[in-house]
């Protein structure tokens, strides 16, 4: 397994806020004890042309302006730089997932409620949507985005579904944030489920998720992988148990596709062991 993480990434905070750094030390640090034999790399930032592919100009200038986007996602000093090697790293992670590695992107901010023009939702720059792209523009004909986030991934949806070579496929609590994610079309394929759930109901729609994103035969599958429909998740109110984390680490192992994942939401004290859980579950 090789893990993708630059220790700057928790160099930025807002006092009070869920997505905090240190959703990714106490990861990171756990990963390292857990699997010494795992290798750790530092990520490049994304190029200009890369984000381009995802985003606007305007949006890459306004990164960098001083101005909050909204009251979820403010401005920082340096945020620009931050996405910037977060996209990198999902970039990276592709690539590697191309020729048949395993590689995880331990990095934030997330990315996968930020548009074309808007961040939002704690994200600033879509880095699964931008790996994708990537992928795309390196030849390959079929790409996948499996996002079992607990929320829904409205920035990669808008910023995918002009794409037909890309199949978005998301599992979500839906009514919570963004309020978005009720409707499927042409390429785009969303799995709702109420707040609530038991977890049976819950990990069927999973199933049948997965299950969509076989059927489109991918030649990459892109994971965004969020672990905030944990039971104990503070921000929403969903059933999974660290357990359906490694369940869903071997179906990504048992399709023999290959793929790749990155770090998406998860607001639990046990993030690092739902981490560990999916990536030893995936792990050959």
């Amino acid at each position: 397994m090789i893990i993708f993480h630059d220790e700057r990434c928790a160099d930025y905070r807002s006092p009070g806020h869920p997505e905090r750094p240190e959703r990714v030390t106490r990861s990171a640090r756990h990963l390292r004890e857990a699997h010494p034999k795992w290798e750790w790399r530092a990520p490049p930032a994304a190029t200009r042309e890369a984000l381009l592919r995802a985003h606007s100009e305007e949006h890459l200038a306004h990164l960098t302006a001083g101005k909050n986007f909204d009251a979820d996602t403010p401005f920082h000093e340096g945020i620009f730089d931050h996405a910037a090697r977060s996209a990198g790293a999902a970039i990276e992670c592709a690539r590697l997932g191309r020729k048949g590695e395993r590689a995880f992107s331990l990095m934030r901010p997330p990315g996968h409620h930020a548009k074309r023009a808007q961040a939002m939702g704690f994200c600033y720059l879509n880095s699964i949507a931008v790996a994708a792209l990537d992928a795309l523009a390196g030849g390959l004909k079929r790409v996948a985005v499996w996002d079992f986030d607990g929320h829904h991934g409205n920035g990669t949806e808008a910023i995918c579904e002009a794409e037909p070579r890309v199949r978005y496929v998301s599992t979500h609590q839906h009514p919570a944030y963004p309020g978005t994610g009720t409707v499927s079309r042409k390429n785009v394929f969303n799995f709702p489920i109420p707040p609530d759930s038991p977890r049976v109901h819950q990990l069927g729609t999973l199933r049948n998720s997965w299950a969509c994103v076989l059927a489109f035969e991918p030649e990459l599958i892109l994971v965004s992988a969020g672990f905030d429909a944990y039971v104990r998740d503070p921000l929403l109110s969903l059933a999974l148990e660290i357990e359906d984390y490694h369940a869903f680490g071997e179906w990504v192992a048992q399709s023999k596709i290959p793929a790749t994942a990155i770090l998406e939401g998860g607001y639990s004290d046990d993030l690092p062991q739902l981490i560990d859980a999916f990536l030893t579950g995936w792990e050959p």
